[in-house]
């Protein structure tokens, strides 16, 4: 295939990981029943490398994890400096602004894609099909026992494909997957999902829906399954924006699926109309074991794999992990798309600590009353967004991702009784603070100046800040005296 993007395979990516001091190679043996986790987890949360673990003793390849564990290997991961320039292109491609609203979102992004000719690319051979395993066994795979209650080992990596039945739209998506014996897996697909919706017309047709599923994919298209994209936008065209190359594609060899060429390891199967087997429990993103839930179940029947493939994991758990990178780079990436949907905003930060759509806080340059409230509404319309359950609304001169800043605004420079909008909606189908599944109580928090217009009429004080002048010459003398 054509070079042009930095690392379109795994081991290149990993290479040029090792080349920048940012992988380290554990070359004896650690169990993937729970040491993986906690080595990985300690790892995370020293700031450290991302880990290959050459000897699982369980499982026939290496096990490659925190990949995308901080900012620099995010960003290195999506072949820029910083994730930000990938948010500045699509900013300036996307004008002039089209139209607002949903819609407006879907068609710019659609036209963005299509401006930059990028989709994928068919192939007859790959790499991902060197190695066709006369029978499946999915105990070749080093798969995680992440937390001491889990209900057994999952697959926390796995690039999800389905077409819908009926419009043959392809959807790929990062689920869980709990392996149920060699052959089988728990599907975690949950109700807003866009795969959920294709076995649901599936089940009504009666038929089987065709599965595959990708390990160790380069780590652009891993990126792109996790990207919160309109269903009608193929993540693969958005991996080739991104990549600025097409994505090669092969044919699987049992079920009507394309799957990344360079994959690690394939594995091709059908879930069965009306199916379930229970799944879980399992420690989640949440930082709490999700329950045991009947999710549909995949039929693994066949299994392929490159030359000496390296098997691609993660650790889920309470903030922070390796997924706050993923987060960070969403963030980035998709606050223009989120800025022509809801011109208001200025910027956004999507904390950790609220596992990103618990929590989302965001400046605005406010005109009128209750300005505010209406960005927060908007919010809660908008596609995954609506999952938010707390919405921080700070003045343009914040800056959202100083918590430090936010925290002083929103703890001390509000009225709760006027200032904060309850409402209800839906939450992630994982919440387990909602007194009911799938939806639940919602705040906004509108920590912006008061307006006499709103009802404030004691006059909103001036901050207490230091005069330019006094800083600057402050400045020069600090670092003369060596302060």
């Amino acid at each position: 295939m054509a070079r042009g993007f930095p690392y379109p395979d795994l081991k290149d990516f990993l290479a040029a990981l090792e080349r920048a001091g940012e992988l380290r190679r554990v070359p004896v043996p650690v169990d993937p029943t729970l040491e993986i986790s906690e080595i990985t987890t300690r790892t995370v949360r020293a700031g450290g490398p991302a880990l290959l673990f050459e000897k699982p003793t369980r499982g026939q390849m290496p096990v490659a994890i925190n990949l995308f564990g901080t900012h620099r290997r995010m960003a290195m991961a999506l072949g820029v400096e910083d994730v930000d320039e990938i948010g500045a292109r699509i900013g300036e491609l996307i004008r002039p602004e089209l139209p607002v609203g949903w819609a407006g979102i879907r068609d710019g992004l659609g036209k963005l894609m299509q401006l930059k000719s990028v989709p994928p690319k068919q192939v007859k051979s790959a790499p991902c099909q060197e190695v066709v395993y006369d029978s499946v066994d999915l105990d070749r795979l080093p798969g995680l026992r992440t937390w001491p209650g889990d209900g057994g080992i999952f697959h926390n990596f796995g690039l999800t494909h389905t077409r819908h039945p009926e419009t043959g739209k392809r959807n790929l998506g990062l689920y869980r997957l709990h392996q149920h014996s060699h052959d089988t897996l728990g599907m975690h697909w949950q109700i807003h999902k866009d795969s959920t919706a294709h076995h649901a017309v599936a089940e009504r047709r009666g038929e089987r829906l065709p599965v595959a599923i990708a390990f160790g994919c380069d780590p652009v298209v891993s990126y792109a399954a996790t990207a919160p994209l309109p269903a009608d936008i193929d993540e693969y065209l958005f991996a080739g924006f991104l990549r600025g190359e097409r994505v090669e594609m092969v044919e699987c060899l049992t079920v009507p699926l394309q799957v990344p060429a360079h994959a690690q390891v394939i594995l091709e199967g059908y879930v069965e109309p009306g199916e379930r087997h229970p799944e879980g429990p399992v420690g989640a993103h949440t930082g709490f074991y999700t329950p045991v839930e009947p999710f549909p179940v995949l039929h693994v029947t066949k299994m392929t794999a490159q030359r000496d493939p390296v098997y691609h994991s993660i650790i889920t758990s309470k903030p922070p992990q390796e997924d706050g990178g993923i987060g960070y780079a969403t963030e980035r990436i998709f606050l223009p798309l989120i800025r022509m949907l809801i011109p208001d905003i200025v910027d956004m930060a999507l904390p950790e600590p609220g596992v990103f759509h618990n929590c989302l806080i965001v400046s605005i340059a406010k005109r009128y009353p209750k300005h505010a409230q209406k960005v927060m509404n908007a919010i809660w319309g908008a596609h995954l967004l609506s999952l938010t359950k707390l919405i921080v609304v700070v003045d343009e001169d914040c800056d959202p991702h100083d918590y430090h800043e936010v925290a002083f605004r929103a703890f001390g420079n509000v009225d709760y009784a006027h200032d904060l909008l309850l409402t209800s909606g839906p939450v992630d189908h994982l919440d387990h603070a909602s007194y009911q599944q799938f939806w639940g109580g919602k705040a906004g928090l509108d920590a912006t100046r008061k307006l006499p217009t709103e009802g404030y009429s004691r006059g909103w004080p001036a901050e207490a800040v230091m005069s330019p002048d006094v800083v600057s010459t402050v400045d020069r003398r600090w670092k003369e005296y060596g302060l």
